[in-house]
């Protein structure tokens, strides 16, 4: 049981620490990260709890549509709600970067308690290939919500605002929506998801270095 934990909750913290130990102009609070991944795990249980009442109390005809409502729509939305209610409008969001810091805790926090409850009914025998696709593409989904988040935080027009919120919950969404659609598309997954991944790792990587760019320049517009 201690190796299931243990291969469970691994590869969410290791992509946490990566993440967080890439704010380096001004490192949030590890009590809030700690928080966020928190509300990640406590999200799972009545994410599921809505996903099972949508399952069996509607009836679907198009498995594609309803892995891409009940499971892409319910969870990003949920995350992002939590992301932003907990930590958006907090004083610690004081620069773009930390959109993605705390988007990644929630959904890293989520991930892990799902990853949990998989290796406990399927074994550690499956913990890689988990780590490599379930667990890091919520983490990656979570990029792209933080990225727009922190846009949108400092964004200078109050439309922009908007328009970048709207954003950052369409986007992991709609790139949540595309992973679970190709697991049902094909039986050959194997050779579309991992360049799926690939590109997914890649633009998280942009989308990190922008927001440090544009954080830099927030802070040194700022009065000192």
């Amino acid at each position: 049981m201690i190796a299931v934990i243990g291969a469970a909750i691994a590869p969410g913290i290791a992509i946490l620490s990566y993440f967080y130990l890439r704010d380096n102009l001004q490192p949030e609070p590890i009590s809030m990260v700690i928080r966020s991944f928190i509300f990640g795990v406590l999200l799972v249980v009545p994410v599921m709890v809505l996903q099972y009442i949508i399952q069996t109390e509607w009836e679907w005809k198009d498995g594609i549509a309803a892995a891409v409502f009940v499971s892409a729509v319910v969870e990003e939305f949920f995350k992002w709600m939590v992301v932003y209610f907990t930590a958006y409008k907090h004083v610690e969001f004081d620069e773009p970067y930390d959109g993605i810091v705390y988007a990644v805790a929630v959904s890293l926090g989520f991930a892990t308690l799902e990853n949990l409850f998989y290796l406990i009914i399927n074994g550690v025998n499956v913990a890689f290939w988990r780590a490599f696709l379930p667990v890091s593409s919520h983490a990656l989904f979570g990029v792209w919500l933080g990225y727009y988040l922190g846009k949108a935080k400092f964004s200078d027009r109050s439309q922009d605002e908007y328009r970048r919120l709207w954003v950052s919950v369409g986007l992991p969404i709609g790139l949540h929506a595309l992973y679970n659609a190709i697991f049902l598309a094909t039986q050959h997954w194997i050779w579309v998801i991992v360049p799926y991944m690939l590109a997914l790792w890649w633009q998280a990587l942009k989308k990190v270095q922008r927001a440090h760019d544009f954080g830099s320049k927030t802070f040194r517009s700022r009065p000192h």
